[in-house]
């Protein structure tokens, strides 16, 4: 077993180790969160200190991090009563500038967590630090680009418009051509002879008039971040009804990125729903590798209570062939 060993998912970093020593020190391998690479260093006389770094290199001396975080220290086994710290927000660069001590003794083995709830980084020029998350690349890449900009005025000018689609709580226009080029479903919908084809209407009434006018932006090319990230749960929905597959994986791959205790319960069932293989692994991975199903007690019991009998018998399939106790 490698005691120096970081695991990771998400946004969360485990360090587990053996016991201590009266006198001890130890420091991690590197790993990567973010752009950076990263260490953890713990040293033990009367007090456990713990101390989070990025690793010395061009990155972080020329664009330091400013790492928004919360450590946890846990007793391995079943009874395990975790030492959690305050929010910490610092910028970071070296060893010396995030110490948190431990005012605690742990016997036996143990675990560390890490989980950074944000990371900033400045820019090299000066001026405000910003957020590395959310991941705004591909999204922001396609609304930019200058062949999509005629498409997006298009929608939002009503230009040409031919068909009227009825949503929960309001009606939009759309054109039928953007439509089937996005989705088989749309394509099937006007090139067969059904009343949608005759009407020019299509009724999604299990869609709500925010949730669809995020789908119109998607598939003309003008949604931005922050319209995704309100609405992803309500895209996948209509990315699997209307069989649009890069929508389905840009939601999987988004619904990995902030996986935490209190929405992994959901997303698994979002994963299971609509066969997202991915997210499910990951979700899992965070439960039973990671150990937070210990902490999400009451919340797995009511899980059992109402989600689908498969996906119980894949979650204890997962307890007796991935769980590896410490």
């Amino acid at each position: 077993m490698n005691n120096s060993k970081v695991e990771t998912i998400s946004r969360l970093a485990q360090w587990k180790i053996d016991s201590l020593g009266p006198c001890f020190f130890r420091r991690s391998d590197a790993f990567k969160v973010g752009i950076w690479n990263w260490y953890l260093c713990i040293e033990k006389n009367r007090y456990l200190y713990v101390r989070l770094f990025p690793e010395p290199c061009r990155t972080s001396k020329e664009q330091p991090p400013v790492a928004r975080i919360v450590l946890r220290i846990t007793n391995a086994g079943a009874n395990r009563k975790p030492y959690i710290s305050p929010v910490h927000e610092k910028l970071l660069r070296t060893g010396d500038e995030f110490v948190w001590p431990v005012d605690s003794t742990f016997q036996g083995r143990f675990i560390i967590d890490v989980e950074f709830l944000d990371l900033k980084i400045s820019p090299i020029k000066g001026g405000e630090a910003s957020s590395i998350w959310p991941n705004q690349g591909a999204m922001e890449a396609l609304a930019s680009r200058s062949t999509l900009q005629g498409l997006a005025r298009m929608l939002d000018e009503g230009i040409h418009t031919n068909v009227t689609i009825n949503t929960s709580n309001g009606s939009l226009r759309a054109h039928k051509a953007i439509l089937s080029a996005s989705s088989p479903v749309f394509a099937s919908i006007f090139s067969h002879d059904l009343k949608e084809k005759e009407s020019s209407t299509i009724n999604i009434e299990d869609v709500s008039l925010e949730s669809c006018t995020a789908l119109l932006s998607y598939m003309y090319g003008s949604i931005n971040q922050e319209e995704f990230w309100k609405h992803r749960l309500s895209l996948l929905g209509a990315a699997n009804k209307y069989d649009i597959p890069d929508l389905k994986e840009c939601c999987e791959e988004s619904l990995m990125e902030d996986i935490n205790s209190s929405n992994v319960l959901e997303r698994l069932q979002e994963a299971w729903l609509y066969q997202l293989d991915k997210l499910k692994k990951g979700c899992l991975t965070y439960l039973f590798d990671f150990g937070k199903i210990y902490d999400l007690r009451e919340e797995v019991n009511n899980f059992f209570r109402h989600t689908d009998r498969e996906l119980m018998m894949e979650m204890f399939q997962e307890v007796l062939t991935v769980w590896k106790p410490l």
